[in-house]
């Protein structure tokens, strides 16, 4: 079963993803994020990179993952680049990932691609307000990524905002499960757990 989570910066689709991770065990489960397959920007200089626009559908090779997510589901790991936030760019090391009963793959365009979404046995969009989002957004890139609180006001207002309404915010018409506040609503947390779980017991069984 491939799972795809999307919703907006911040709202909470990697907790979510690491909450069906811990209810279903991580032997059961594993996990891919978007943001691995980010472009490779390695042969643009630094200030050009800076500037790039992370947030349009262009911005990953969904090709690649779509690749992976094929490979998974026939039964044979692969190598998913790790991304260098600091440096907008992919490092040169990989993460094995096993193909396990369960694949949840995250991200903010993961329900705007046709092809993607046809890969997806369950599409949930992860739905919170937008200044929640935006706090969750600053508080981690200025702690995580390196970033200064001016350079996440001028990138949210320049693109992630026009991005969102453009690109993320109307891909919640394709999911089939729509989950408020994310890790934080427990009742649809466990009601997609408790299909996931019905799912792993008839494969067992098979």
């Amino acid at each position: 079963m491939i799972i795809g989570i999307a919703g907006g910066t911040g709202s909470g689709k990697t907790t979510v993803a690491y909450a069906l991770q811990h209810a279903l065990g991580p032997n059961n489960v594993a996990l891919l994020s978007q943001d691995s397959y980010y472009v490779d920007l390695s042969h643009l200089p630094s200030e050009m990179r800076k500037g790039f626009n992370f947030d349009h559908p262009d911005a990953f090779e969904n090709a690649l993952l779509l690749e992976h997510l094929e490979k998974l589901r026939s039964g044979h790991s692969v190598e998913v680049p790790i991304y260098d936030y600091r440096a907008n760019t992919r490092t040169r090391e990989t993460l094995a990932v096993p193909p396990l009963p369960v694949v949840v793959v995250e991200g903010l365009l993961v329900l705007s691609e046709p092809a993607l979404r046809a890969a997806f046995d369950i599409k949930v969009f992860v739905d919170t307000d937008s200044d929640v989002r935006i706090l969750r957004r600053l508080m981690r890139d200025v702690q995580e990524r390196g970033r200064t609180v001016q350079s996440v006001y001028d990138q949210y207002l320049s693109t992630v905002k026009p991005m969102h309404d453009a690109f993320v915010e109307p891909t919640k018409r394709f999911a089939d499960v729509i989950i408020p506040e994310g890790g934080h609503n427990t009742v649809a947390l466990s009601l997609l757990i408790s299909r996931i779980e019905r799912y792993l017991e008839k494969d067992t069984a098979m």
